[in-house]
């Protein structure tokens, strides 16, 4: 029987793993942290009874993958919640912009801006499932759907100050921004649309859910669904080279390019090595939990009920904030995303305390303390908040590496992303999961489709090593 080895229990090491067990294959997860699930942990961090996300919250493009059409995750306890608005902006004076599942009723919302926003999402959204069945694969590919493709990468290939000009309002313009800012790049970068395009399609196409109890609900399914195939995980446990993993046929790695680099040693080729070595990772971030002692009371009314806000104020403002972080300066106001997981889940909130989860975009390896300029950007959208406050459970970006070191310098989607490696990524290779190595592959975030808790990175990988072996 083909035994197989997968470091690391994050999604793309657990999808892995499930993928791998399905088809027959003997599997042991390892896990360096005493807690496996990765970037999928949910945890108690400010006071009993209030569950935190502790990295991944929201999840757009974990609902309708091939990964989650081979796994019913719901027969092993997963269960989807989704706010009343998927994500919203509020800007100074009460004004703001909210992203709803239709698009007319958000074109709608957006007066004379509506017609263009319709414009932009309205196909892509009509199209989604075949957008994603292309672009969740490797990009050096023939794409399933060369038309429907065609036009989303038309929008992404795009600076994000480009796409932002076919709306002319505050508002509109700033909706885009926020959710265009999850690339971490700076606005007028080419393809610094892409991620704002698809995580706005997928607003549309099947909103920005969370998963019931935490997201930590994702890896004990995919635990579970793991366990029944023959599977298992071990926590506890670090690898630290090929040499300790004799006996498998198969190892997949969910793990830093860096990371393999020294795994695998002496026997990855030279080409193989100098090109991880050339990978790079982007901007951290630094996390801020609170208990509150109520709801937050923005003034943007639309923002009380969405799950994820982005705070920070204009298009203008937004990219500033960006471009200081990319070029290593803190901003004075720095963009924030903050979820309200506990209006689509309220199972996250105990007695009349409310968790609120937040971070800031900072500098890579930012060694300062953000949590002031958190507490006052929020408190400017949202007066009244701080007195809310009842603790906070804090991480800077050396913090979060710590707790998962795929998080170089605070970087939590493991990888910068640039044109280049939103294209090739890892390295430039027609598979790019493949380390030179016979029966050794990469699966982290690190590759194509890149983060996310849809476990596409080690489902694709997973794939490709069962193809190798028929």
């Amino acid at each position: 029987m083909t035994k197989a080895v997968v470091i690391g229990s994050g999604p793309n090491g657990l999808a892995a793993a499930v993928t791998l067990a399905k088809a027959g294959v003997d599997v042991e997860v390892l896990e360096a942290a005493a807690q496996p699930g990765g970037g999928t942990r949910s945890a108690e961090l400010t006071v009993p009874g209030l569950i935190h996300d502790e990295c991944s919250a929201f999840h757009p493009l974990a609902l309708d993958t091939p990964f989650s059409r081979s796994i019913d995750l719901g027969r092993y306890g997963l269960t989807w919640r989704w706010p009343e608005v998927q994500y919203a902006h509020p800007l100074d004076g009460g004004r703001g912009a909210a992203v709803l599942r239709s698009v007319a009723d958000t074109a709608e919302s957006l007066g004379r801006d509506g017609r263009r926003w319709q414009q932009v999402f309205g196909p892509l959204t009509e199209r989604f499932d075949r957008i994603t069945a292309d672009f969740l694969q490797p990009v050096v590919r023939m794409p399933s759907h060369p038309f429907a493709m065609a036009r989303f990468g038309a929008f992404s290939a795009m600076p994000a100050s480009v796409l932002a000009k076919r709306w002319s309002s505050d508002e509109a313009q700033a909706l885009f921004g926020g959710v265009a800012a999850h690339a971490l790049r700076p606005m007028s970068s080419p393809f610094s649309s892409a991620i704002g395009v698809a995580l706005g399609t997928a607003a549309h196409a099947y909103g920005w859910p969370v998963a019931e109890g935490g997201s930590g609900a994702i890896s004990r399914a995919m635990i579970a669904a793991l366990e029944e195939y023959g599977g298992k995980v071990e926590t506890n446990v670090r690898v630290t080279s090929l040499a300790e993993l004799s006996e498998a046929d198969l190892v997949l790695m969910d793990v830093t390019p860096s990371a393999a680099v020294r795994i695998v040693g002496d026997r990855m080729p030279s080409r193989v090595r100098r090109a991880l070595l050339r990978y790079k990772h982007g901007p951290g971030l630094f996390k801020v939990d609170f208990a509150l002692s109520g709801e937050v009371p923005w003034t943007y009314e639309p923002t009380r009920r969405a799950g994820t806000i982005h705070v920070i104020g204009d298009f203008a403002e937004l990219a500033r904030a960006e471009l200081d972080v990319v070029q290593g300066r803190m901003p004075e106001r720095p963009f924030l995303l903050v979820g309200q997981q506990h209006l689509a889940d309220p199972s996250r909130a105990h007695g009349n305390l409310r968790p609120l989860y937040a971070y800031a975009h900072v500098p890579a390896g930012f060694r300062g303390d953000a949590t002031e300029q958190i507490e006052a950007q929020i408190e400017r959208f949202a007066p009244g908040f701080r007195d809310l406050i009842v603790a906070r459970h804090v991480q800077s970006p050396a913090q979060l590496e710590e707790h998962n070191a795929n998080y170089i310098g605070g970087d939590v989607t493991t990888g910068a992303n640039t044109a280049r490696q939103l294209v090739f990524r890892p390295r430039a290779t027609l598979n790019p999961y493949a380390l030179g190595v016979p029966g050794v592959y990469l699966c982290s975030a690190a590759t194509p489709p890149g983060a996310g808790a849809h476990g596409m990175c080690g489902y694709n990988a997973a794939q490709a090593a069962l193809a190798n072996l028929r």
